[in-house]
């Protein structure tokens, strides 16, 4: 950039008469693209960079839009750029089939034609993303391959353990110890299985009592440790006595003995000191000395002791009773992000004495109380399952039969069992890849609701989106065409269905049509979206039919056989939908529809994820792709279609059944108008 002289730079006079210097100013010119502005000559690279008739790119033009243009036009050419690309983000919810409403969407499943339908084609999309979504290992991850495996080794090693423990009781006992036992060990196959596996959550199913074992060792570990903690500071105390009494006495021998016969002697547990449950002020030693969880461990296994010796009190009043050791501020959002305090201490009720508690027993509740083997029971849909399970994880919170803890040491443990006939699962494998080889069917309402701000759509499987993408100017008639007229007119407006459809009836008919186009709406399962569809003459059908087919490389169709620029004028006319079926039709409609691709089309780039040998990645753009939205022509005004009243459906309607009535029925209320008029006349 040229260097602004001293005058240049605060001269703002169109009429300057400074006198031209070489090191202080500048002869005053125009600037060469007429846009009117005076200015000194070394301004005039600067200029260039305001000026709004300067030749420049557009604003997203690292985006992949290769227009350049005068800058006073780059605001209206964003309106039409084809770089300014916008995402639908209409939403909706669209909850599963229940049990009740099950014979129209049987009746739905069983009739081909009835996917012809806005509602069912629109349905059936909504569930096919529903189906990819869901994956089988989040809702039953135990009946994947892998912990599917994992849990049939845990359940032969606990089997092993119960026949080895009741043949320990049996066995007579020898020199070195208990007569041999034979232990039937793991094959290859369940070793790899149970090292590979990553669910560390069933390790505990190996062995129950490994876990008290840990907790025990653990806590011996933890007083070893204090206690030694202890017997060093009273050696350092004992040592220094021992040197201060070394000075006065001058006998340092004798001294040294007392000292090392005193640190070698066990400490002292009586009344004052000792940690005993029979000893006085061990709970308020263990409250200073200890943290909360070596004094929640204490109390479990000391707890009955505490309560015979008088340390603790059986039943305390209700108003000296208490759970947490101090309250701390915590944020809860919701019921399974709320994490236990680091000062919560059991529960009073559950230390009490064990000889005075009531007898309790587990009780597993199964299908073994039916009377009936597992192999005549029936198999359980996946998809019924799955989606109930996902429905109660949406509205509740969380899955069936969800373990929950009641305090910090116990939890309520409940399982739900499902039998399903493809069971295990692949580790990746969605509820689509799971009925790929079953029946196609619905099982999603035809009727979507709208999102409210009460719906939590960060982790709801019912919530869809539109998800297109449109220029920016498209945006305003496919939002106002798709959503607001067709998709919210569904039930009644734009489609109207039998009234019976609560009893089964799949009939349906379309009551609107554009005014100024004799078209039909269609939803297109190619490109998952609304378009119009033309209704062709039949006459135009008879002469294609008619016509004689030619062979060869000079078989085209009577379009193909225009000129250039007559196809460009055609291809015109048509709407963003129409240009992208038509560029899939042959080579020579491909370069036509290319043609208008900068004035019609959009360009979005395409990335890809690189990653370096020495371990980073970094994402680049591949390339550009130009395409054509799925906009249809805008339609103002609709009109209605020329089709008969739904009452003449009825007249032939298999579910509409008529009952008549000869005998003539008392009116409701024509009792009481019988005993008005009775005493009427009587008081007459």
């Amino acid at each position: 950039m040229a260097e602004v002289h001293e005058h240049c730079e605060k001269c703002y006079n169109v009429q300057c008469q400074v006198p031209v210097q070489t090191s202080i100013s500048c002869i005053i010119i125009k600037c060469r693209k007429t846009c009117g502005a005076t200015l000194h000559t070394c301004k005039q690279e600067e200029h260039q960079r305001l000026c709004p008739n300067e030749t420049v790119p557009c604003i997203n033009a690292n985006y992949g839009c290769p227009l350049t243009m005068l800058r006073h036009r780059l605001a209206k050419h964003l309106e039409v750029c084809p770089a300014s690309v916008v995402c639908c983000s209409q939403e909706w919810i669209r909850w599963p089939v229940s049990e009740t409403d099950q014979t129209f969407y049987r009746n739905i499943s069983e009739n081909p034609q009835a996917e012809l339908d806005l509602d069912v084609a629109m349905a059936l999309r909504d569930q096919e993303l529903l189906f990819r979504s869901i994956k089988m290992k989040s809702i039953f991850p135990e009946l994947v391959m892998e912990n599917h495996a994992l849990q049939e080794t845990a359940a032969r090693v606990n089997s092993l353990a119960e026949e080895a423990a009741c043949s320990s009781h049996c066995s007579e006992f020898t020199e070195n110890g208990l007569a041999g036992v034979e232990e039937e060990e793991l094959n290859q196959e369940e070793r790899e299985a149970l090292a590979k596996s990553m669910n560390v959550e069933s390790i505990q199913n190996y062995s129950s009592w490994e876990k008290i074992f840990t907790k025990e060792m653990e806590g011996c570990k933890q007083t070893v440790k204090n206690l030694n903690k202890r017997d060093e500071k009273g050696k350092q105390k004992k040592e220094q006595e021992s040197s201060s009494c070394q000075g006065e006495t001058g006998d340092s021998h004798l001294n040294q003995e007392n000292a090392s016969a005193a640190a070698a002697a066990p400490p002292r547990m009586d009344g004052a000191t000792g940690l005993a449950p029979w000893q006085d002020g061990v709970l308020e030693r263990l409250g200073k000395e200890f943290n909360i969880g070596e004094y929640n461990m204490y109390l479990v296994h000391n707890g009955a002791m505490l309560i015979n010796f008088g340390q603790l009190a059986a039943c305390t009043p209700r108003e000296k009773d208490f759970v947490y050791g101090n309250l701390e501020p915590i944020e809860v959002k919701t019921v399974r992000s709320f994490k236990v305090p680091t000062s919560y201490r059991a529960k009073r009720n559950h230390l009490k004495d064990p000889t005075h508690k009531a007898q309790t027993t587990h009780q597993c509740v199964d299908t073994a109380d039916l009377g009936v083997s597992v192999e005549d029971l029936s198999k359980c849909d996946e998809v019924s399952a799955t989606l109930l399970c996902s429905l109660e994880k949406e509205l509740k919170g969380h899955l069936i039969s969800e373990s929950a803890a009641i305090d910090g040491l116990y939890m309520d443990i409940g399982t739900q069992t499902y039998n399903f006939s493809s069971a295990p699962f692949e580790p990746d494998a969605s509820l689509a890849d799971v009925i790929a080889d079953k029946p196609r069917g619905l099982y999603v309402h035809v009727e979507a609701e709208p999102v409210t701000r009460r719906h939590n759509k960060t982790s709801s499987a019912f919530s869809y989106m539109c998800g297109h993408f449109f220029r920016r100017d498209e945006y305003r008639s496919h939002f106002r065409n798709v959503h607001s007229d067709i998709q919210a007119s569904l039930s009644g407006w734009i489609q109207q269905r039998c009234p019976l459809a609560y009893l089964g009836c799949t009939f349906t008919q379309t009551r609107f049509h554009p005014a100024a186009d004799q078209a039909t709406v269609k939803f297109c399962p190619d490109v998952s979206a609304f378009v119009l569809q033309p209704q062709v003459p039949s006459s135009l059908l008879e002469g294609k039919k008619s016509s004689p087919q030619r062979s060869g490389s000079h078989n085209l169709d009577p379009l193909s056989g225009l000129p250039l620029e007559i196809l460009q004028h055609i291809a015109g006319y048509l709407d963003s939908f129409t240009l992208s079926q038509l560029s899939q039709v042959s080579h020579l409609m491909r370069e036509v529809c290319a043609t208008l691709l900068q004035e019609r089309g959009m360009v979005s780039l395409k990335w890809e994820r690189k990653t370096y040998s020495r371990g980073g990645s970094s994402w680049r753009c591949r390339k550009k792709v130009w395409e054509f939205s799925s906009l249809f022509s805008s339609v103002d005004r609709w009109s209605f279609s020329s089709i008969p009243s739904m009452s003449e459906h009825l007249k032939a309607c298999s579910f509409y059944q008529r009952q008549e009535r000869s005998e003539p029925v008392a009116l409701a209320c024509l009792g009481e108008v019988r005993d008005k008029l009775g005493k009427v006349k009587h008081q007459r």
